[in-house]
Formats: structure tokens, C-alpha cells, sequence
């Protein structure tokens, strides 16, 4: 890409835009996208791609400013309603200028004293009528010509003025934009501070679509980009090793990016691998609110396309997001369904293009950049960790097992869980918590659930529903009691057996790391 000429056009455009020239400043403008967009499309380098993509948004925001302006000045040429007025009004200030003025009259040296004053009080007042006469006209009549060629200053200002006084004006910070850095030695006068400050602002960090399919992105940021996931650190009992091995991956990197260097570069690749129910997919949440980045929610559903292709595309469009916004999170629920072992007779040719592409690019994640701290963490969750493909395991770095809770784990999800509910003083969850050894977090959940509609059970049997609706909610908020937690107990079992425990717990001694 030739710098001089791309220097040129946008120096051209700003320097156009500040002497009015808009029509000249937009085609420069559009140029200088034009040689941007050229040089991204052969550009793999992922660091130089992200600080063009933030000039190109710099060089838009300053295009849309130069767009308002022009539109402005059209809407104020096509208006006749000022011009109307300045008619009127140039009519009316003839009509008072054209008055015969009365003859002198002869008065005598003891009225001459006031009457010289009565004349000087009519001259100041003739003096501020023209003033006012002067001003209205030059406000009413004011008309801006399409070129800039011949605006003088002082209507360069009020055309700035008049749009800085707009209510939808975006918030003014320092110069940064990424390209033009000659324009800062240049000296500015007043007349050009306004437009510098009108076109200096402040953007959203946008993803740009102009050289992928648009479609596929929006796809993206609509349904994968988690929001507001609002789940903490605290909300999870217990998995001590996966918080403190999250903990390394995602947090320290941010804190102290210069010991994350060279071989103590971040982990790229995390494997959660347990029975169902033990919090697999909480952890993978809660990285995305305590973490503070941008989290990528990803399931064999939404990397799926009937289109031939699309599903490659949306891979690869995942992956440049996550890089694009980096610090960021890819989490991917149920990998075992996306990327299980190749080679097997029900292998679509489709699901292997996808598993190819998705292997090339978490490979791409790991090594196109190992000194930067600030990168992109592939989090994967499974149930089946023995159907995962071999090239997949090697790229999940640390694969940590998520085991049923313990006795103390238990008790901290039932204080969890209780923690807004009225319990009876007979109720010890230190015994509840015994009793539910081998249930999981999710099936502990149900039985709490269950204990709490058990009042509200009681209260109701061999009520109609009229007297159901006329109960008042201190009459079914009652304190959960021991009796209540028996009783669902006894309606609830495990679900997870011993078989799959020691399978677990075989595949981490042979495959798990730690």
C-alpha cells in the first residue's frame, strides 16, 4: 500500500473539511477507505488488521460528521422561510427610512436645553434601531453556498457553532485518531478549533463486517455474544482447582501482563469434562462477569447452517470476533457434539469441514501471537470427554475434572440455596448434607426446591380454588423444617451412577491435566 498517498488523501479530507469543502472532503475520505480496505484484504497479520480496523473507524465517524454538515447546508438552502423574513423585514426598514422628516421649528434658549436632550436620546435610539435593524437582517437572510471556495470566517464559525449546539452531539475527547498524525504540527487557528473538536470523538469499539458477510455477523453478535450473564465467584460452591486454574488463565494475564510473556504465556485452551450437573457451565458464566470480557456463548446449534459452507464461515468469523475484541472468552457447551473423533462411519463430509476449520483456527488462537497476554481463551465444556477428537485434546491445554460435591461443598450450595428462605430450628443442614452424598449440584438444587413447596402443599390440601386465590403469602411462607427435606428426599434419587464416576475418574488419570 503506498503511506504517502494514503497520508494524502486524509489529510486532504480534513484539511477540505475545515475550509468547507465537503464534496472534496468526502471523496478523499472515500479513497482512503478504499486503500485501507485493499491493503486488510491481503493483510494476515492479526495485530496490524485490529489498528487499521480502529482507523477505519476513526476516518468513518469523520465522513458521517463532513455527511451531517452537507445535509445541513442543503436543508438550509432548500428552507424560504428566512428569506421570507429578511423581505419583510427590508420592506418595513424602507418604509421608516422614507419618512419625510419635519421641518425645523424656531424655539427659544430656555426649552433648547431640552430639547438637545430629547435629540440626543432619538439619535441613540435611531443608532440601536439600526443596530437591531442590521443584526436581524444578517441572521434572516443568512444563505451558505454549496462550495467553500469563497465562505469567509466569521460564517465558517457560526455554521460550527450552529451545529455544536445540537442535542445529539457525541462527547469530544483528545485526537486519536490512527492515521494523518501530520495534521497535529499543523497550528491552528480559531476558526479551525471547533471543527477539530466537532470531528474528534468518542466510538464504540465495532467489528468491521465490510469485507466478510454481514448476515453471518449479525448472526453472531445477535445470539452467541453474552450480555449479562450475572454470575459470580460466589454464586459456586466449591471447584476449588478450576477457579484458581480460570483464575491463571483469564485474570493474572490482565493484572500482570509483562510476567505473561514468551514460555508463562496465558493457557489458550481450558477442557471442563464431569457428569452433568456439577456447575460446568456456572464456571463458564461466571468468567464472563467477574472477568470483564467479551464472552462468545457458542453450542452445535448456532455454528450450524443448511447452506453449504456457512458453517465453515461462521467458524472463522468466531474466531476473528474473539480476536477483534480480545480480551475475550469463546465458550463452547457440549464441544463433544461439534468436534468428536474423526474418522467414524456416521462422519458427514460437513461436520468434518467444520471440525477441520475449527481446529485450524484454535491452533491459529495458541500460536499466531504467544507473546501477547491479551488474547483469546477457548473454554469448552463436555459430559463425554472420551468421544473428543485427539488434535481437539491437544489444543485444550488443561482439562480439569468437575466431580460430584464434597460433604463441605454440599453444605455451602444448601446456604446458597437457602439463603433467602425461613428455616426451621430443627433443621441441620450439616445433616441434610450427609444425607445427599453422591447427588450432584443440580439434583442438591431440585431437592431444596422441592423441600420449599412443601408448606405451601400442605397449606392447600382440600382447598378450593377460590380459597386457594384468597390466601394471603404470609399464610404459605412458612419455615422449611427438617420433616420437609425428608420428604423430598425420598422423592428424589441420584443421577449419576457409580459406573460413570469411575469412568470420569479413569479418563483423568490417563488423559486430565491439571
Amino acid at each position: 500500500m503506498n503511506w504517502e498517498e494514503l497520508c494524502f488523501h486524509i489529510q486532504n479530507g480534513r484539511d477540505s473539511a475545515s475550509l468547507g469543502l465537503y464534496s472534496a472532503a468526502r471523496t478523499s475520505y472515500g479513497k482512503a477507505l478504499h486503500l485501507i480496505n485493499d491493503f486488510l484484504s491481503t493483510c494476515t497479520d492479526v495485530e496490524r488488521r485490529e489498528q487499521w480496523q480502529s482507523a477505519i473507524q476513526t476516518i468513518n465517524v469523520e465522513l458521517s460528521t463532513v455527511n451531517s454538515i452537507t445535509e445541513l447546508l442543503e436543508d438550509l438552502s432548500r428552507s424560504s422561510a428566512c428569506r421570507n423574513g429578511s423581505a419583510i423585514e427590508s420592506l418595513i426598514f424602507n418604509i421608516e427610512e422614507n419618512k419625510p422628516w419635519p421641518s425645523p421649528t424656531n424655539v427659544d434658549k430656555k426649552t433648547s436645553s431640552v430639547l438637545l436632550t430629547r435629540s440626543t436620546n432619538k439619535k441613540q435610539n435611531v443608532t440601536e434601531f439600526e443596530k437591531e435593524k442590521q443584526k436581524a437582517c444578517s441572521s434572516k437572510s443568512f444563505d451558505v453556498p454549496r462550495s467553500g471556495a469563497n465562505t469567509s470566517g466569521n460564517s465558517r464559525r457560526r455554521l460550527v457553532n450552529s451545529n455544536e449546539s445540537t442535542p445529539n452531539r457525541p462527547p469530544v475527547k483528545k485526537n486519536t485518531s490512527a492515521a494523518g498524525h501530520k495534521s497535529a504540527n499543523r497550528p491552528q487557528s480559531s476558526e479551525d478549533q471547533p471543527v477539530q473538536n466537532c470531528l474528534n470523538v468518542e466510538v464504540e469499539k465495532k467489528f468491521d463486517s465490510s469485507n466478510c458477510d454481514k448476515e453471518l455477523v449479525e448472526i453472531l453478535e445477535r445470539d452467541i455474544v453474552l450480555r449479562n450473564p450475572n454470575i459470580h465467584w460466589s454464586d459456586i460452591a466449591g471447584l476449588t482447582e478450576a477457579k484458581n486454574l480460570l483464575h491463571e488463565a483469564v485474570v493474572l494475564p490482565r493484572i500482570m501482563p509483562m510476567f505473561f510473556k514468551g514460555l508463562r504465556s496465558p493457557w489458550r485452551g481450558v477442557c471442563m469434562f464431569g457428569p452433568p450437573g456439577t456447575g460446568k457451565t456456572m464456571l463458564a458464566k461466571a468468567v464472563a462477569t467477574e472477568c470483564n470480557t467479551t464472552f462468545f456463548n457458542v453450542s452445535a446449534s448456532t455454528l450450524t447452517s443448511k447452506y453449504r459452507g456457512d458453517s465453515e464461515k461462521l467458524v472463522r468469523l468466531l474466531f476473528e470476533m474473539a480476536r477483534f475484541y480480545a480480551p475475550s472468552t469463546i465458550f463452547i457447551d457440549e464441544i463433544d457434539s461439534i468436534c468428536s473423533r474423526r474418522g467414524s462411519e456416521s462422519e458427514h463430509e460437513a461436520s468434518r469441514r467444520v471440525k477441520s476449520e475449527l481446529l485450524i483456527q484454535m491452533d491459529g488462537v495458541i500460536s499466531s501471537n504467544p507473546n501477547s497476554a491479551a488474547g483469546v481463551l477457548v473454554l469448552a465444556a463436555t459430559n463425554f470427554p472420551w468421544d473428543l477428537d485427539e488434535a481437539l485434546r491437544r489444543r485444550l491445554e488443561k482439562r480439569v475434572f468437575i466431580p460430584l460435591p464434597d460433604a463441605s461443598c454440599r453444605l455451602e450450595m444448601l446456604k446458597l440455596n437457602l439463603r433467602d428462605l425461613k428455616l426451621a430450628d430443627d433443621l441441620d443442614l450439616t445433616e441434610i448434607a450427609e444425607k445427599l452424598e453422591g447427588y450432584s449440584g443440580a439434583d442438591l438444587t431440585n431437592v431444596c426446591r422441592d423441600a420449599a413447596m412443601m408448606s405451601m402443599r400442605q397449606r392447600i390440601a382440600g382447598l378450593e380454588m377460590d380459597e386457594i386465590a384468597r390466601l394471603h403469602a404470609e399464610d404459605l411462607d412458612l419455615p422449611i423444617t427438617r420433616q420437609d427435606f425428608v420428604e423430598a428426599l425420598a422423592r428424589s434419587s441420584k443421577s449419576v451412577s457409580q459406573q460413570d464416576l469411575d469412568k470420569y475418574e479413569k479418563w483423568m488419570k490417563e488423559f486430565g491435566s491439571i
